[in-house]
């Protein structure tokens, strides 16, 4: 759509180089204007606060599905794919091992606690999960002798232990619990239903978000290890983004879009009523929490002016469960709850290689600057 068509004229000159006929011309044609709904004052920001980490950040509007950002770092300047690159050159970004040439934000990657909030309203959907119910506070957990030595482990057992109280403290043993509640077939169909395997409809192809290596989630321990986002569950960073709106928007998801197409702010529903606004409401008193409550895992964004909700996440990537060696993946995802605010905003950064650098609080405390930045200093 960009790229324009050369003219051309095919003429017959004299001696001295002047026209005497013109044997055919054809106009050049310009390439489409593209308006993109990108903020590139937001974009920027993104790029530098994160330029130096392996990440993916993704920013849109959480109620009309305006992509704000959409940045992978590092990068690479693609003016050089057109003036060309040396052998040195070409060998040093194919080897380099922070991989520029991967775009972070189209892959999917493990996202830990931040699948929380939806196992707790698939939970609450279908019936399985009761957000009053105390599961008890337990640091190390198994459902029976039947798994071996394998048990899940969480930072943070809170008293009591309700859904409210395991969004903020972000405990792992509580979602565990609850997808073990909610069983396989039925966390497999309502995942279905909220986009997992199929194409996002977006501009840009991106990795189908998944939740088993295979066809289904085929152990207890892989559903339970589901529950809060480790298992075999991969997810892309726009559609986590698309399955977040639905908590501002009365349950449905919104369609993320980059055509700007003329200006148009009017939000178009990917998949309606996925959550009732109930339960949107239960999820939501967690997911505030997380962010306002001084013992939740996002206080570190929290404003005075503006209220902001989230959820924090830090997924394991090891060989076993005794692998002491493994990485760790930061997430936040941060929004603001005011559909009125001035510039709504959903903000969803990942950064790989965390384990060393504070886990999700060092992402928490780069998503604050750029907020800070984006919304205004208090």
């Amino acid at each position: 759509q960009l790229k324009g068509t050369n003219g051309a004229t095919i003429s017959i000159v004299d001696e001295n180089g002047s026209t005497k006929s013109t044997v055919a011309t054809q106009e050049k044609q310009d390439g489409q204007d593209i308006t993109l709904t990108i903020d590139i004052n937001l974009q920027k920001d993104l790029y530098q606060s994160f330029e130096n980490d392996q990440s993916a950040s993704v920013a849109m509007n959480p109620t009309n599905g305006e992509v704000l950002a959409l940045v992978s770092t590092p990068s690479f300047d693609s003016n050089d794919f057109i003036y060309g690159f040396s052998t040195e050159e070409w060998d040093a970004l194919n080897n380099d091992e922070a991989q520029p040439l991967t775009n972070r934000f189209r892959s999917t990657w493990v996202p830990g606690s931040t699948m929380k909030s939806i196992t707790a309203a698939i939970g609450l959907e279908t019936g399985s999960l009761d957000a009053s119910k105390d599961f008890g506070a337990e640091m190390k957990w198994q459902k029976d002798s039947s798994w071996g030595d394998y048990y899940v482990t969480t930072l943070h057992a809170p008293n009591p232990n309700n859904l409210k109280n395991a969004l903020i403290y972000s405990d792992n043993v509580y979602f565990a619990k609850a997808a073990l509640k909610i069983g396989a077939d039925q966390l497999m169909q309502s995942l279905n239903q909220i986009g997992f395997n199929q194409e996002l409809p977006f501009d840009i192809k991106m990795s189908e978000s998944q939740y088993s290596n295979m066809d289904k989630i085929e152990t207890e321990i892989q559903l339970a290890d589901s529950g809060y986002g480790q298992g075999q569950i991969l997810v892309n960073p726009l559609h986590l983004a698309s399955i977040y709106t639905a908590f501002l928007n009365d349950g449905n998801m919104i369609k993320p879009y980059l055509h700007a197409d003329g200006g148009s702010t009017s939000s178009e529903i990917w998949i309606k009523d996925v959550f009732s606004p109930q339960i949107v409401s239960e999820v939501m008193e967690g997911l505030e929490g997380v962010v306002n409550n001084p013992e939740g895992t996002g206080y570190g964004a929290c404003r005075e002016d503006i209220r902001l909700a989230g959820k924090t996440g830090t997924a394991e990537l090891k060989a076993t469960k005794e692998d002491t060696s493994g990485t760790e993946i930061g997430w936040f995802t941060v929004f603001t709850t005011d559909r009125d605010t001035e510039n709504p905003i959903l903000l969803i950064s990942m950064v790989e290689n965390v384990k060393d650098i504070g886990g999700s609080g060092y992402v928490v405390e780069k998503d604050k600057a750029i907020l800070d930045e984006y919304l205004g200093n208090e």
